[in-house]
């Protein structure tokens, strides 16, 4: 009755590995991708974004070993267009191996833009494919938002898409996107404003260490407006304008910041090469004629699903950022391969488990979270029975140089056995560091098991078993 088993939408990191899994079990299957393969991640996200953090930590690097460390290096300055080029090759291999995998595992590669005529087919350039089972992973897209003089900026796709470095950016955002840009772009030497609209940034993360992340990329040379709602973007002359919303007379000091302005007639930011807008981000299915096939979404247009990534139609699923679960590049391959072996491969009742997955901001220094933060721990525990550790260091790496960035560690437990519930860390290293310890939450450690394990000496990471 179907020409596939399973068509999936989207040639993402999700979507690939759900195809994959599925096909070595033994199933038919097509998979749908109007770009390059890869997705988001592979394509506009994660690892472009990583190589350009590699780039600005290289930066940092070369700092410090003059400064500290005796070598006498002569800096012959940095080609911005040297690196896109070999970032751009990179990607370009990377899509090339998912392209081979696919083909080696018999996958059915669709190239165009897909859209339902109904709960088991889709068309594509006016091709009908049909499926006994539909699984949609066409991720999201960044949000520009409906104001005067939006078109002026470029969103997190097009940061990814300049030829030149920009010598003086404004960055419209306080989330990770946002932050991150703002990192990358300030180590190599732009100069960076970054305008929020609450008190700090990084708002769903444990706060104090959002606010030393703040302090310490101001140090560093970041610019925060904090408070402001951008309602313009103008251009005078070759630069562009920045204005935010006219606010009630009053002082506005960001915590952790030096900056004061007062508001009485709005703040108007000017003379920048770039604008980015990292405001959020959106599912794209604007395109897929959901209500064809029956498809319910929730009132931000995510795709809802229960916990095995099953849509409200029985024979179409969704998994990845086009859902309203966890936005990361893991969790979409992790809840695909599980789909895929549940439907196919006889394991019954298997699905994701959405607790407790790590997280890494890979911003200037990097900030590494697992599980609840004190705040959340409490509101479920209540206080009394919450108990949070902290060292706050300087690490080795920074013994010897002037300029200091400093690690700030929390661990949070409940209950009179102090079962950790939450790792949360600041400083250099902890991207690398986090990826153990989120096994040991996972598995219910407690803080005498981590008192019990012996330090490796010394490490940065030897403050979370001698805290």
């Amino acid at each position: 009755m179907y020409q596939y088993d399973l068509i999936v939408i989207g040639g993402g990191s999700g979507g690939v590995a759900t195809a994959n899994r599925a096909a070595s079990l033994g199933k038919k299957v097509a998979l749908i991708e109007m770009d390059r393969l890869g997705g988001t991640c592979v394509n506009r996200g994660c690892v472009p974004k990583k190589v350009m953090w590699y780039a600005a930590s290289v930066a940092d690097t070369l700092h410090y070993m003059t400064e500290g460390y005796g070598f006498s290096v002569t800096h012959k300055g940095f080609s911005w267009p040297t690196l896109v080029e070999k970032r751009e090759a990179y990607l370009q291999r990377l899509n090339a191996l998912y392209a081979e995998k696919l083909d080696s595992n018999q996958v059915t590669l669709i190239q165009g833009q897909a859209c339902f005529i109904n709960s088991y087919t889709v068309e594509v350039k006016k091709q009908q494919y049909t499926a006994e089972r539909i699984l949609i992973a066409v991720g999201g897209q960044p949000v520009v938002p409906n104001i005067d003089g939006a078109e002026l900026g470029i969103s997190s796709d097009g940061f990814f898409e300049l030829k030149q470095q920009p010598k003086k950016v404004c960055i419209i955002g306080s989330g990770y996107i946002g932050v991150e840009i703002a990192g990358v772009l300030n180590a190599l030497g732009t100069e960076v404003t970054l305008v929020a609209r609450g008190a700090c940034i990084l708002r769903h993360f444990e706060r104090e260490l959002s606010l030393q992340l703040m302090a310490q990329m101001q140090q560093d040379g970041v610019k925060f407006i904090v408070k402001q709602n951008v309602i313009k973007l103008e251009k005078v002359s070759d630069k562009l304008k920045v204005v935010c919303e006219p606010s009630p007379a009053k002082v506005v000091q960001a915590e952790c910041c030096e900056h004061e302005r007062t508001l009485s007639e709005g703040v108007v930011l000017s003379e920048f090469d770039c604008v980015i807008w990292a405001v959020g981000r959106k599912p794209s299915t604007e395109n897929l004629a959901l209500a064809a096939a029956g498809i319910h979404c929730d009132k931000r247009g995510f795709i809802t699903v229960d916990k095995f990534q099953q849509t409200n139609v029985e024979r179409v699923f969704a998994v990845g950022d086009v859902t309203p679960q966890l936005q990361l590049t893991p969790v979409a391959i992790a809840a695909g391969r599980r789909l895929a072996r549940r439907l196919f491969g006889d394991e019954a009742g298997l699905h994701l488990d959405y607790t407790n997955i790590p997280s890494v901001v890979f911003s200037h220094p990097a900030l590494a979270s697992v599980g609840l933060t004190e705040r959340q721990a409490i509101e479920q525990h209540s206080a009394a029975n919450v108990k949070v550790y902290r060292s706050e260091f300087t690490p080795m790496l920074y013994a010897m140089t002037a300029h200091k960035v400093k690690t700030l560690m929390k661990i949070v437990t409940v209950g009179e056995a102090e079962k950790v519930v939450g790792i949360h860390m600041l400083g250099h290293d902890v991207d690398e560091i986090l990826q153990g310890f989120a096994v040991a939450v996972k598995l219910g450690v407690t803080m005498q098991d981590l008192w019990d394990t012996v330090a490796i000496h010394p490490t940065s990471a030897e403050e979370l078993v001698t805290m």
